[in-house]
Parts: C-alpha cells; structure tokens; sequence
C-alpha cells in the first residue's frame, strides 16, 4: 500500500444495503484494488514470510475487497472486511455470506 495514496485511488466498484434488525439499512461495498491490500499490511508491518508473495490481480488488473465498516467512505487510505477477489461476483457473493438478510446491489458506483 502505498504511503502516498491519494483518494482517486479508491474505486468503489459496487454499492449495496441490507436491513439490519429489522430497522435500518446499512451500507457495503465493494472495493476494487490494483495490489494485494493483506500483502501491503504483512509488508508494512515486516509480517511476511520469507516466500511470500501477493495475490495475483484478476484478469482486469484488481482484486475485489468487501468494505462494510468504512463502506461509501471515498477517503483513502482505507480499511477492508474481506480477502482479495479476483472477480468481484465472487466478492458480493462474500458479502452476501456475511450479513444476514439479502444485499439490495445498486450497480456499478465510481471507478477511477
């Protein structure tokens, strides 16, 4: 992760909500990267292990990361809830695992 990210860095790929209690929707998204953000942490911290290397990017040059507590947050740096996909259907189907109703998908958000 690069120290001097700047907010365009962040390209919120995919917007969404799901009920909470009932009572309130709240906010995920889906994040798309052009590294390996756990990588970039383990790096920074010096955590790697000495073969370790970063996930490879998907076909379009990102991996996807689920965002639920930072989600719609446009600032960078950036915190994720997820590993890295390399597709981001298999990133939403992630988030859908984790919350307990449906996730209402809005659509392609910002990229670039």
């Amino acid at each position: 992760m690069s120290s001097d990210q700047r907010p365009q860095d962040l390209n919120i790929a995919q917007t969404g909500k799901w009920l909470y209690g009932d009572t309130v929707f709240l906010p995920v998204d889906i994040i798309a990267l052009d590294y390996d953000f756990w990588y970039e942490i383990g790096k920074a911290d010096d955590q790697l292990e000495p073969d370790e290397t970063p996930q490879q990017m998907g076909s379009d040059g990102y991996l996807y990361y689920v965002r639920f507590r930072r989600a719609g947050h446009l600032e960078a740096p950036t915190w994720v809830d997820s590993g890295g996909y390399v597709c981001i259907q298999d990133a939403m189907t992630y988030a859908e695992s984790r919350v307990p109703t449906c996730i209402h998908w809005s659509g392609m958000a910002s990229r670039g």
